[in-house]
């Protein structure tokens, strides 16, 4: 389990295919403490570290596997060498909950739609596939690329949200563009509201 809220961000450096797909990150985290078999959001997508070690001696590294159906559902597919990475470690007890519940299986892929200031703040608009709209509602929360963020209104499966500067500067939301694709993962108690409610 996640909370949205990311705490580095790391790099792509190598990744190979075997089948699965193999990726080595860099990141600011001690590897030390990074337990192989753990679990750490990759821009939203819940991976398992299979090895960890150093970067040139500065920065830690992890590396983890991609199956098929994460290549199929998500953005990793489109990750190149140097590609920008949101990072969080799986919350453990005690931890504060500063996001909301997010568990890192991806539902799909958002479309950015627009980009534009908002006082100091970025407003974006995203489009959800179809059948992922009727779990976002204005208020409400929604994980995109890893970072927990708030609706601010919907419009049939077009919604906004905005990214206020502190995020903006520790996450890679400061660099994204209209037109690129994001992981989105609705909230949880979304999902299950829809399903007592007898929509599939």
């Amino acid at each position: 389990m996640f909370t949205g809220i990311v705490t580095d961000v790391g790099e792509l450096i190598q990744f190979e295919d075997q089948g699965d797909r193999r990726l080595t990150i860099a990141c600011h985290y001690d590897p030390e403490t990074i337990a192989i078999g753990g679990s750490i959001a990759c821009s939203g997508i819940c991976l398992t570290v299979v090895e960890t070690g150093r970067h040139n001696n500065d920065r830690g590294l992890f590396v983890v596997q991609a199956s098929q159906e994460t290549l199929a559902f998500t953005t990793l597919k489109t990750w190149k060498i140097g590609q920008r990475i949101n990072l969080e470690r799986a919350l453990r007890f005690g931890d504060e909950l500063g996001g909301h519940l997010v568990t890192g299986h991806v539902d799909g892929v958002a479309k950015v739609l627009s980009r534009e200031p908002d006082g100091q703040s970025l407003r974006f608009r995203f489009e959800a596939p179809e059948h992922l709209a009727k779990f976002i509602a204005p208020k409400g929360s929604v994980a995109l690329d890893g970072t927990s963020l708030t609706v601010n209104e919907v419009e049939g499966n077009v919604f906004g949200v905005n990214i206020i500067p502190h995020t903006q500067v520790v996450t890679t939301w400061g660099e994204v563009q209209a037109g690129e694709l994001v992981n989105i993962e609705i909230d949880m108690m979304a999902r299950y509201v829809a399903r007592l409610n007898g929509y599939s």
